[in-house]
């Protein structure tokens, strides 16, 4: 799921409200709100991380973070990159 609904969703599962989020992890509820409703970009690594801690699980649950990874990761093999673009066939 995007990132909005992943954190909605890991709220409701933890029964974290807004206001107990933002206490946990320095950031305002209104930002928070913002992130959920997707009327902010993906927040950085670090954000991104202090949520995660926050609500009880890893930085990879977040599928933003995982594409952050693999990117980084393919920068450094561009071979990688050119054997993965013409097995896709695109």
């Amino acid at each position: 799921e995007p990132f909005g609904a992943t954190i909605q969703a890991l709220m409701a599962q933890t029964g974290t409200t807004y206001r107990g989020l933002a206490d946990r992890t320095g950031l305002s509820a209104g930002y928070l709100n913002h992130l959920v409703h997707g009327n902010r970009p993906v927040p950085s690594d670090e954000v991104i991380a202090s949520l995660a801690k926050a609500l009880g699980v890893e930085p990879e649950h977040f599928r933003e973070y995982r594409i952050r990874v693999i990117t980084e990761r393919l920068d450094s093999m561009p071979d990688l990159v050119d054997r993965l673009y013409r097995r896709l066939g695109t």
